[in-house]
């Protein structure tokens, strides 16, 4: 069965379309990312899926259930941690988690047990008694994940969780999602984070609110076009910018501090970067074919897609 579905779901703000004619679907137990930079229609979506915004046009369900006929409905079966995910500072780690189980209507029955398994799950036991406004960032996001658990939801909506959150933090918030999946939870995650996309099952990339393409990480991988050169040199920024200069038929991006060259020539364009970094005084530390990470990818596919809306334009 599908956790979640669309149909050409489309959100308009005005003159804005937020979500273009949106349409996938997501399979019960699967982790599912969708990918995009800011404003790309992320948060929409999420809205969207669960029965917070009604479409402009469009359907969507989650469980089967009709995120606009059936949405008090939908809103028992799902989690949802958005950015700001609403912790009250004042109150405890257990006192917030109470709160939402009261919020959802879970027994005063057998509701120790669920809380207790969730501080566990979630590595809280030891801060049960500290007021959320006192804790980490990192530990925010776990308290904001086991609120929206408490009520044990089939399908969980995880908008960006992880972002401003350290590294050590988001390796463990991730951890604990691979553990929800054993529990057959479905996750639909959104990140800005290339890196996190690579851990999802399948993998959906939007921009301006259209969904670009959408499959496993790996398959996404296959769709880059040309071979990848990645150049390390003492100044990436300066090289980033010559190699565009010289190299117009190459496509060339900054990844940190190394310089990433696209191209359907590799031996040519090796012979290139050479020759620019001895002219223009560069010192070349290494350069070497590498695989495409999703990060090239989703560069490579919005190249692709601006070149393609250009060609419609003339």
């Amino acid at each position: 069965m599908e956790a979640i579905k669309t149909d050409n779901l489309t959100k308009k703000f005005g003159d804005l379309t937020a979500v273009d004619g949106l349409s996938l679907s997501v399979a019960e137990g699967e982790l599912f990312g969708l990918v995009g930079s800011d404003g790309a229609g992320k948060t929409t979506t999420m809205r969207l899926l669960t029965a917070i915004m009604e479409p402009t046009s469009g359907d969507s369900w989650v469980m089967g259930l009709h995120t606009l006929r059936d949405a008090e409905a939908v809103k028992g079966e799902i989690g949802y941690m958005s950015q700001r995910f609403g912790l009250y500072p004042d109150l405890t780690v257990q006192e917030n988690i109470d709160f939402y189980a009261d919020i959802f209507g879970l027994p005063r029955r057998g509701r120790e047990k669920r809380v207790d398994e969730l501080l566990a799950f979630s590595n809280l036991v030891p801060f049960r008694k500290r007021r959320a406004g006192n804790l980490s960032g990192g530990m925010k996001q776990k308290l904001g994940l086991a609120c929206a658990l408490v009520h044990t939801p089939k399908v969980l909506f995880l908008d960006e969780p992880t972002n401003g959150v350290d590294p050590a933090s988001r390796r463990d918030f991730w951890r604990i999602l691979y553990r929800l999946l054993k529990e057959s939870v479905t996750i639909f995650v959104s990140t800005a984070y290339l890196d996190e996309a690579d851990r999802c099952n399948r993998v959906g990339l939007i921009h301006q609110g259209k969904l670009l393409a959408c499959d496993t990480p790996a398959a996404l991988k296959g769709l880059m076009s040309g071979t990848i050169i990645e150049v390390r040199t003492g100044e990436p920024r300066r090289a980033a910018r010559l190699l565009r200069e010289r190299m117009p038929d190459a496509d060339v991006g900054l990844f940190g501090d190394k310089v990433h060259v696209v191209t359907g020539d590799p031996e040519g364009a090796g012979r290139e970067i050479e020759t620019v970094c001895s002219r223009e005084g560069l010192p070349l530390l290494g350069k070497r074919v590498i695989e495409p990470g999703l990060e090239d990818v989703f560069v490579s596919v919005l190249s692709d897609s601006a070149t393609e809306t250009g060609k419609q334009l003339k």
